[in-house]
């Protein structure tokens, strides 16, 4: 019993914690860096998907992937704040517990699939880092409006960025998976569905905009939705509606970056007036 005692007052699971994730994050990146730049077969995943895909219209531009290099630099920023001494005990990391260690190994995996052709299967790999990455978004946004801003910029928008591509690939790898199934769509145009599984990615941007005021999200799914109108650029009805949405999207980050603008300045001022109040004296 006396050895337990010992043990455990060397042993800090925060410590534990805070390595794992940062393994996971640099071992979800080397493996990731091989696939593209010596895959097995001679085909990377964009090449693969140009390949094998080049009907299914919600596929975005190559360029579009060029987003994973903005990912894994955030998530280095991630990896390196949080394991430091100082970050140790801070209760949102402390909550977040492994759940980014998850999505990282759910990612590895999510490439051998895909890479070995197994598209049904990689849509539950995805989910294997969806899953993980909402649960951790909520966690760290408890209290969203007390985040500090080294939290925000440090914690906060990696996970964001992450997040946001990880939805939009979510749609993108189920459109894959069910035309690699010769799914029909319910004999329903392939433009249509193109723009309702587009319409979903918006109205979920949207919705964490309108709850969270998360810029860095939303405009990844702005970035997605650009990239689809590029490369379906033959498409009218596609390219139209990837636009139009685009724009709805980049309106919304404005009113609510201007509104959490006018709050934060009421918040320092210490006034009882609301944003409205402040925006007729202008």
């Amino acid at each position: 019993m006396s050895i337990l005692k010992i043990s455990n007052q060397y042993f800090d699971p925060d410590i534990l914690r805070q390595v794992t994730t940062f393994v996971a994050i640099l071992s979800s990146i080397i493996i990731n860096t091989i696939s593209n730049f010596f895959p097995a077969d001679g085909l990377d995943m964009a090449s693969l998907s140009d390949v094998l895909f080049t009907s299914v219209q919600i596929l975005p531009a190559n360029y579009a992937f060029a987003i994973w290099g903005l990912i894994y630099l955030s998530l280095i920023v991630f990896g390196i704040y949080q394991v430091q001494p100082s970050q140790r005990y801070n209760p949102r990391l402390q909550r977040s517990g492994y759940l980014l260690a998850f999505a990282c190994i759910a990612q590895c995996t999510w490439i051998y699939l895909f890479l070995a052709r197994l598209f049904p299967l990689s849509v539950i790999a995805m989910l294997g880092i969806l899953v993980p990455l909402i649960l951790m978004y909520q966690v760290l946004h408890l209290d969203h409006r007390l985040i500090s801003q080294k939290e925000e910029w440090f914690i906060c928008t990696p996970i964001s960025i992450y997040l946001g591509w990880i939805t939009a690939a979510f749609v993108v790898n189920v459109s894959l998976a069910l035309y690699s199934l010769n799914w029909n769509g319910w004999n329903i145009a392939s433009p249509i569905w193109t723009v309702i599984m587009m319409a979903v990615a918006t109205a979920i941007a949207s919705l964490v905009m309108i709850k969270y005021q998360d810029t860095a999200y939303a405009l990844v799914i702005v970035w997605t939705l650009i990239a689809i109108a590029i490369r379906q650029s033959h498409m009218p009805l596609v390219t139209g509606m990837a636009i139009l949405m685009a724009i709805a999207l980049v309106l919304l980050c404005l009113r609510d970056n201007q509104e959490k603008r006018i709050r934060e300045a009421l918040e320092f001022m210490n006034l009882t007036a609301t944003p409205e109040d402040i925006k007729r004296e202008y």
